[in-house]
Order: structure tokens, then C-alpha cells, then sequence
């Protein structure tokens, strides 16, 4: 520990800029702090600061300390919270994001079961049309639907969760089931804009296959319940994920179109700022996520 605590006085030193700061902080006097940095430098053999009567700075040998300093004392931090945070209880405040309808429809119920278990978390619940940056934003968690192109990101995958092309039977049948992908060009298409995906593009694959076809519509919205709804009115093909198509497929109110076409996929994941260790609140929350998720997908109970 000895090694350790000559890191840990460096580093306050050099972050404080001063022997006054950095003895006060240690309640020790400025004189007595500027005996224990000489007795490193002696030990090391180098000289760690320049020092005069007004100011001090890093030698390159002192840089080179402090940088290893930081890293060796963050990485006795980590494994001391690993060791406890078996103990550790959720606590302090939980910032999520998510998107309109399913945050108001799926994740909100979670957070309420969520908020009876661990009463000394508070929850704050933001829901947006578009997911925010979760690191300019200080969000501690994001949940999303497909592809995450944030690198700055860690993820936990919550569910598989394919994507299909369907329409009413109503519509089918006045207007025709398309048997390629570029028969949708000459369909009524339910357009569904979310996040930066390119307007009214729709990408389909079959084995090796690849399509890209440009539809049409006259109905388009930000909302999947709005979309949802127009399809079931027989407004035109749309694009949903059988998360939310589950139940209209199982009654017969919404058949898919070229079922053996592949759309990407709508995998739901938790998301959240990469770091090495997880508050305990968030981690409790992912393992909530987890436990909800285990259910059939539209499977309401």
C-alpha cells in the first residue's frame, strides 16, 4: 500500500498545482509535503517537478509517472468495486431514454415494477421521437431497435426481433399481393420515418439476393402506432416488427407480403456509455430489462 499511496499523493499534487492544495487536502504542512516528493525522487532516481517560488510543472519524467499513476490507481478502483458490487444496493438517480410508444406502451411498466424493488433509485424516464445522444445527453441508459452506429456505446441485446412487410387482407384483395420487390413501386406503401433512415427506401434480401426499392405513399408518420394503425385501416403495405405484428398476424387482421424476403432486422437492445464499471443501478435495471424480455414477443401478461 505504500507504493500505492505515493501514487495517489502525486497524482493529488499534480492535479491540485500546489504543495498548500495538496497539503491541506492531506492534512499535512506544505513543508512536509515537499519533503515526501523529494524522498520519491531520491527513491526513483528522477526529478518529477520543476519547482520555483510561484509555480510548478511536470518534468517528462513526471508526466510519464502521473499517466501511469492515473491508470494503476483507476484500476485498483476497479477492482475493488468489482469485489463489492455483489453488495452494492441500486441507489441514486437512473436517467433512461426511449422512444415514444414503446417507452410509453413496454418500458414505462417495467420502470414502475422496477421502482417497487428498489425504492432508493430514482427513475427519470425521458421519451423522445428519435433516441438522444445518451453522452452529451448524461443519460445512463437507452433503449433502441436495430442497428447501433454509436461507437461510444456499449449494448446488451434484450430480443431478437425480425422485421416483416405486411398488409390488411382488405387491401390485398382490392389491390393485389405484389410477388417481387419491385411490385412495391406500384403500391400504396405505409411509410414509417425513424431516426436517419433513408426516406421511403426500403432494402430487402433473399439468400444472396439484394433489393432496394424506392415506394410510395400517401400516408407516412413518426409514430408506430400511427402507421400501425393506418395499416390495419387498409391504407397499404408497411414495414413492423413481429414484436408489434404478433397478434394481428395470429388473427388474421394483417397478412405478410413476400415472406421469404428478409427486411434488417429490429433487435432491441439496452444501451449505454461504455465504461468498465456499471453503476449498480443501471446494472439492476438491464437485469429488469432482461426478465421482461423473456416473454414470447406480443405476449401482453
Amino acid at each position: 500500500m505504500d507504493a500505492a499511496s505515493e501514487l495517489a499523493f502525486f497524482a493529488l499534487l499534480a492535479d491540485k498545482g500546489s504543495f498548500t492544495a495538496a497539503a491541506r487536502e492531506l492534512n499535512l504542512t506544505p513543508p512536509a509535503a515537499s519533503k515526501r516528493l523529494a524522498q520519491m525522487e531520491q527513491r526513483l532516481g528522477v526529478r518529477l517537478l520543476n519547482r520555483s517560488t510561484r509555480r510548478m510543472s511536470l518534468t517528462d519524467e513526471g508526466e510519464l509517472y502521473l499517466e501511469h499513476a492515473r491508470r494503476i490507481l483507476a484500476d485498483i478502483e476497479e477492482l475493488e468495486l468489482s469485489l463489492g458490487k455483489r453488495r452494492a444496493s441500486p441507489k441514486g438517480l437512473l436517467r433512461i431514454n426511449a422512444t415514444l410508444g414503446f417507452g410509453r406502451t413496454t418500458i414505462a411498466p417495467i420502470v414502475s415494477a422496477f421502482a417497487r424493488r428498489h425504492p432508493e433509485v430514482e427513475v427519470h424516464l425521458q421519451l423522445t421521437d428519435t433516441p438522444l445522444d445518451l453522452v452529451a445527453s448524461g443519460f445512463d441508459l437507452g433503449i433502441r431497435f436495430g442497428e447501433l452506429p454509436d461507437s461510444r456505446l456499449a449494448a446488451r441485446k434484450l430480443m431478437s426481433n425480425r422485421r416483416f412487410l405486411c398488409a390488411s387482407p382488405a387491401y390485398l384483395a382490392a389491390h393485389g399481393t405484389p410477388r417481387s420487390p419491385a411490385e412495391l413501386a406500384r403500391h400504396a406503401c405505409i411509410l414509417h420515418r425513424q431516426n436517419d433512415e433513408a426516406w421511403g427506401t426500403w432494402r430487402l434480401t433473399r439468400g444472396r439476393q439484394a433489393e432496394t426499392v424506392k415506394v410510395r405513399g400517401a400516408l407516412a408518420s413518426n409514430d408506430g402506432d400511427v402507421v400501425l394503425g393506418w395499416a390495419l385501416d387498409g391504407h397499404g403495405i408497411l414495414i413492423r416488427s413481429e414484436w408489434d405484428l404478433a397478434k394481428y398476424l395470429h388473427s388474421g387482421r394483417l397478412q405478410t407480403v413476400l415472406p421469404e424476403w428478409t427486411l434488417p432486422p429490429a433487435d432491441l437492445y439496452a444501451v449505454y456509455p461504455a465504461r468498465r464499471n456499471l453503476p449498480a443501478r443501471v446494472r439492476a435495471f438491464i437485469d429488469a430489462l432482461l426478465d421482461a424480455f423473456e416473454r414470447p414477443a406480443g405476449d401482453g401478461s
